[in-house]
């Protein structure tokens, strides 16, 4: 029996055996999956596997590693460039660090493919990447009110934040500088994603640093070294 096909991009991919490779599949029915990819090297012809490529699988076994019985493309794509690629490879990353193995979310899929497309045509970096950052804690139960502080309390434009890993926002009265204050005009632009607005990638940045830093641990993001390379187009500290 023919495995079903599901909609999937390919998140990472790396040598694995003689003529195989271990691939990291962002699947709209499977979620976040690793499987064996058979032949995926040194084959003068055919299907071998690159980051953002969209395709239908079907995929076989009982395991957390699958094998790829089926695979074709779904569809002309377009190859990320400089600061797009680099942000493309974060988003991956991310992917693969936070989302539990095998957890099928149609949002995350869906905002994934969205990224991508912006992140293809003339959009600017940084909001593609912290609408995705904040959509990504919301589905995985990680999000908190952007609106009223921890106490339940409005955020009001003049006021400065805090976050709390464990509290969520919180006033704050007087800044030290080991503290970097989140102005509540910024939070309350983000929560209507108005990245024009002023403050607001900026709040955004910090913000969303602070609460992935939470659930990533102590492991740096590679992405994010590749990015601050030298030689490499690194105009403002997009991640």
């Amino acid at each position: 029996m023919q495995a079903p096909l599901s909609p999937a991009y390919v998140l990472h991919s790396r040598p694995y055996r003689d003529s195989s490779a271990l691939v990291d599949l962002l699947s709209l029915h499977h979620g976040v999956q690793r499987v064996v990819w058979r032949g995926a090297r040194g084959q003068r012809k055919g299907l071998t596997p690159q980051a953002f490529m969209p395709l239908l699988v079907g995929l076989v076994g009982r395991g957390e590693l699958k094998t790829l019985a089926q695979a074709e493309t779904a569809g002309p794509y377009r190859l990320l460039q400089g600061q797009a690629l680099f942000s493309g490879m974060y988003l991956n990353e991310l992917l693969i660090r936070l989302m539990p193995p095998g957890d099928p979310q149609a949002l995350i899929f869906a905002a994934y493919q969205h990224a991508l497309e912006q992140l293809a045509g003339p959009a600017l970096v940084e909001p593609v990447l912290r609408q995705f950052e904040w959509q990504l804690l919301e589905v995985m139960g990680y999000g908190f009110s952007l609106t009223e502080d921890a106490r339940g309390d409005p955020v009001l434009p003049d006021q400065q934040y805090v976050w709390h890993a464990d509290n969520g926002l919180l006033p704050v009265k007087q800044l030290t500088s080991s503290v970097s204050g989140l102005p509540g005009a910024g939070l309350l632009a983000m929560a209507q994603t108005d990245w024009t607005a002023p403050h607001a990638l900026r709040t955004a940045k910090l913000l969303m640093r602070q609460a992935l830093a939470a659930h990533l641990g102590d492991r740096p993001l590679v992405s994010r070294q590749l990015f601050s390379t030298p030689g490499t187009d690194s105009k403002g500290d997009r991640l």
